[in-house]
């Protein structure tokens, strides 16, 4: 039992796209952007009229209730435009990378030299409009920065394909995108999306002391009963390595893939002098003995693992640093998409797939169709074309059905001796650096910041995804909830995504509601809040709590 001191209400796990989309929901009293236009425009106006409307009766004309006065929800807005404390509960923020929102992410982008993002305009983390990076982008004139995503709208299906499959029992189940959606299927720059992020956090007073962000790392989370709290409830201890201990009454996990790097062999000490993972090049890329040979303008030969993004970014920000030739080496095909997951699962409104995965019988099923969804890496038809002139001027060399068979690195000249299966035509027998673009392994089970949860309170695991409750709660009586890839098993295959940092953080701002109390100025568990939740939800009559007992 450990000794009480100042308790939070919520403790979030990481500083990221999914940390940052938690916060600013929990700040957010009217969202829209899971809602539709009709959803949202109806909690609006009931909320800004109730109890405040002069209804008359149709046929006498006769006014009954109060007159007609100024919204109480218009007062609200104006008088915390820059005032966040309404709907706030006390919050500590812990992050391994900084003490700033989303420092891992500018970081990762800074040292890939990765000028547009992979997401649509529809995927972010603002909770308040579907649409509110569309409506940034406007308002602050930088349409330019934005890169057309082509072949998503309008191009789905050939004339020939509509004519030959008429029978509607017959069509197959591809995406379709309505022209009037073209506008969503850009991409914007990194530099308009982090400014973007840093407008959100500013709007909901994410950057300021009411929101501390600290930097460190978690390595074990604990719920029990704490000496000296209150009524001797049971909170959760968060243990970081630098020997701190913090309290909560609830904590977000939202820390993305994990630490566990995906690599062919474990890397030697000697041997790291001369390779790295892709999440590691912001470190070390390029070695000192790599920098030196391109100082010096000698010829240097650079090979990089993995069929995903990541190994194409890499081959095109090492040949900008200077590099002769990089050879791209991947044991599967070339997989030329868009997103991470098929343009069904990335629909604006309607999305067949997100419905049949919700109603699948268990979580085995829904494991199997994520990795379908997903299946394995793949690059964007922009770096595919960014690719293709590199290798036409014979700065990158692509071999696909190809591994690397046998290895030996020299310490002396910091070079490797590389066999790969197939043999390479006109391979060079020095590889002055390797880089493995392979991912990052995602399993709760090995995570060591969950191994006493795990132990106390385990719940089932598929593959390291954890089967979490709906409401992404580890269980019902436990209020640690988890965000962003671990949760994959219900937020569906977008879930390590902007998206799912968004959708995820919707349903754990629900469930905070009910663990820790409302925090809004409307009473949702009243007999007033009742009708107010039917008509939010589209039930019953939505005049129907404009009217007050006599």
């Amino acid at each position: 039992m450990s000794t009480y001191n100042e308790v939070f209400d919520i403790i979030i796990i990481g500083a990221g796209p999914c940390g940052l989309a938690v916060a600013a929901r929990l700040r957010e009293e009217t969202p829209s952007a899971m809602f539709t236009d009709e959803e949202h425009q109806r909690y609006h106006w009931i909320k800004k009229h109730q109890g405040k409307m002069s209804l008359a009766r149709a046929k006498t004309k006769r006014l009954y209730n109060a007159p007609l006065a100024e919204s109480s929800y218009y007062k609200t807005q104006r008088c915390c435009a820059n005032d966040n404390s309404r709907s706030t509960y006390s919050t500590l923020v812990l992050d391994s990378s900084g003490s700033r929102w989303m420092e891992r992410w500018h970081r990762a982008f800074k040292a890939l030299r990765i000028e547009h993002l992979r997401s649509p305009m529809f995927f972010h983390v603002d909770p308040a409009d579907r649409d509110g990076m569309l409506a940034y982008t406007r308002e602050t004139g930088r349409e330019k920065e934005l890169f057309e995503l082509s072949g998503c709208v309008g191009q789905e299906l050939s004339k020939h394909k509509r004519k030959k499959i008429r029978n509607i029992s017959q069509f197959p189940r591809e995406a379709e995108i309505n022209e009037r959606d073209r506008k969503d299927y850009f991409t914007p720059s990194t530099s308009l999306f982090a400014d973007y992020c840093n407008s959100i956090i500013a709007r909901y007073g994410l950057d300021n002391e009411s929101v501390p962000i600290q930097r460190s790392e978690v390595c074990d989370i604990t719920f029990g009963e704490v000496q000296g709290s209150k009524d001797d409830s049971k909170l959760f201890t968060v243990s970081t390595t630098h020997g701190k201990s913090f309290h909560s009454r609830a904590v977000v996990l939202a820390v993305g893939p994990g630490l566990t790097k995906m690599m062919p062999w474990n890397l030697s000490s000697d041997e790291e002098l001369g390779a790295c993972h892709s999440s590691e090049v912001g470190v070390k890329f390029p070695s000192a003995a790599l920098a030196r040979k391109i100082e010096n303008r000698q010829t240097t030969h650079v090979v990089v693992v993995g069929g995903g993004l990541s190994s194409a970014q890499f081959a095109d920000m090492a040949i900008a640093r200077g590099v002769t030739k990089v050879w791209h080496i991947m044991r599967g095909d070339l997989k030329i998409k868009h997103f991470d997951v098929s343009l069904n699962w990335v629909g604006k409104f309607k999305n067949y797939d997100k419905a049949v995965f919700w109603s699948a019988d268990d979580d085995q099923e829904r494991f199997e169709m994520i990795q379908t969804a997903r299946n394995g890496g793949s690059i964007t038809p922009r770096y595919q074309k960014i690719l293709k002139q590199l290798a036409a001027k014979d700065r990158v060399s692509i071999h696909t059905q190809t591994v690397i068979s046998s290895k030996k690195f020299d310490s002396g000249t910091q070079t490797w001796k590389i066999v790969t299966d197939p043999p390479i035509a006109n391979f060079p027998d020095r590889i002055d650096y390797v880089c493995f673009a392979t991912g990052m392994k995602t399993d709760a089970n090995e995570m060591g910041l969950l191994q006493s949860m795990n132990r106390d309170y385990p719940i089932e695991s598929i593959n390291g995804l954890l089967c979490l409750t709906d409401d992404l709660m580890w269980k019902p009586d436990v209020p640690l909830f988890v965000t962003g890839r671990l949760a994959s098993l219900r937020l569906g295959p977008a879930a390590p995504n902007l998206e799912g940092a968004r959708l995820g953080a919707e349903r754990i701002a629900w469930a905070l509601q009910d663990v820790l109390g409302e925090q809004t100025d409307v009473d949702f568990c009243g007999r007033e809040g009742e009708k107010l939740q039917k008509a939010f939800c589209g039930l019953g009559n939505r005049y129907e709590s404009l009217a007050q007992c006599s």
